[in-house]
């Protein structure tokens, strides 16, 4: 596979991609690649769409001139965001990869817009197209070639959870469709003399431009804060919980400050009795280790839970029964009694599934049907629950 045999010959120890040398190198070779690429299809189209006099096969040659320069901007973007953490960034400035993917996408949604405009003056004042079979066999190659382009910048992204690699493959992708569109134009203007070459000129500027969204949906949801992959979450719960007298975990949340730079908080619960220089020890080796095998920064909590008393697992195990049977509640945690003889207090937090609850009830009224099914069986305890929505 020619991608790998690059990636062999070009990256330095291209296996270890958790170090931001390498990913920087990954991203480096993927944006000369594309620089080189792109700028060669422009060229030809460009004298292409000039020789058969076609606005659709010149829309497509600035399209790929977006892409060298969007090329630029990957470089431009993997060098900005390997710089250090400084007193105003203390995680890093990760997240101008993000950044840099979005430029990309408004640029490829600019390249539309104007080629609407461009096409639709054609179709007012249409032109003659006139089929040269070496204008159209040059366009084919092209597709060859975005075709692997495509498949080259996918297996970057890939290696690296790049997202603006991921965005350049899907990018060159509709490039395919867009160029394959193009080349049915020429085609048919061999057998017509209807002015198609505007129409589809608009419809390769729409392509464009929903390629342009797409990028741009997916490049703004990482800045905005979305939901951290299930793997990662899995692997962390299933890291913590391994470690000595932790005997469950909760309350995960993970931020992203760019690829291979995260900082994760989660809490951990632990017997309210055992020795707290011990369990000290036993958390500083947990956030420690785990902290180094996957490459962030978690910092623990500890729970203290009672689970020595006869009430509070009878009471528990009662709570359990009732939210066993209500499908919007996923877990519960931190179960406590707190209080005196009358007086007294069930706490516990349920983990619930917040797309579905919104649905039905608002958190208040979930609240009140807890309460109130627990009620008809203790009426003695005041129910102090807090909703934990998982948007997993």
């Amino acid at each position: 596979m020619l991608s790998k045999l690059l990636v062999k010959k070009f990256v330095k120890d291209y296996d270890n991609t958790s170090s931001e040398n390498v990913r920087n190198s990954y991203g480096f070779l993927a944006g000369i690649i594309g620089i080189i690429i792109n700028f060669i299809l422009f060229a030809v189209k460009l004298a292409s769409g000039l020789i058969v006099g076609s606005i659709a096969v010149t829309a497509d040659a600035f399209n790929n001139l977006s892409d060298a320069a969007s090329s630029i901007i990957t470089i431009l973007g993997f060098k900005l965001s390997s710089r250090p953490a400084d007193a105003e960034h203390p995680f890093g400035h990760g997240r101008i990869e993000y950044i840099s993917a979005l430029i990309v996408a408004f640029m490829v949604m600019l390249v539309g817009f104007q080629f609407i405009k461009t096409s639709f003056d054609r179709i007012i004042n249409p032109s003659p197209v006139v089929f040269q079979l070496l204008p159209f066999i040059l366009i084919l190659i092209s597709v060859i070639l975005k075709i692997w382009l495509s498949r080259f910048n996918g297996y970057m992204g890939k290696a690296i959870d790049s997202s603006a690699l991921k965005a350049a493959s899907f990018d060159a992708l509709g490039d395919v469709v867009t160029s394959s569109t193009v080349a049915l134009s020429l085609l048919l203007s061999k057998a017509t003399a209807f002015p198609l070459d505007g129409y589809i000129g608009i419809l390769v500027a729409l392509a464009i431009l929903w390629s342009g969204y797409t990028l741009i949906k997916e490049t703004i949801s990482p800045l905005l804060g979305e939901a951290p992959d299930p793997k990662l979450v899995k692997t962390i719960n299933e890291l913590v919980v391994s470690y000595p007298h932790i005997t469950g975990v909760h309350d995960l949340i993970i931020h992203n400050y760019g690829p291979g730079r995260c900082m994760a908080s989660i809490h951990a619960e632990i017997p309210c009795d055992i020795n707290i220089m011990e369990i000290h020890d036993i958390i500083d080796k947990a956030e420690r280790e785990i902290s180094e095998k996957l490459n962030m920064y978690l910092v623990i909590h500890m729970d203290p839970i009672s689970n020595d008393s006869e009430e509070i697992l009878e009471a528990k195990a009662e709570v359990e029964k009732i939210i066993k049977y209500n499908p919007l509640i996923k877990s519960m945690h931190d179960f406590r009694i707190v209080g005196e003889k009358e007086k007294k207090n069930l706490i516990f937090d349920v983990v619930v599934d917040y797309n579905a609850l919104k649905k039905i009830m608002s958190e208040e009224e979930l609240k009140e049907k807890i309460t109130s099914d627990i009620k008809d069986i203790h009426p003695q305890y005041n129910c102090i629950i807090t909703i934990d929505p998982d948007f997993m």
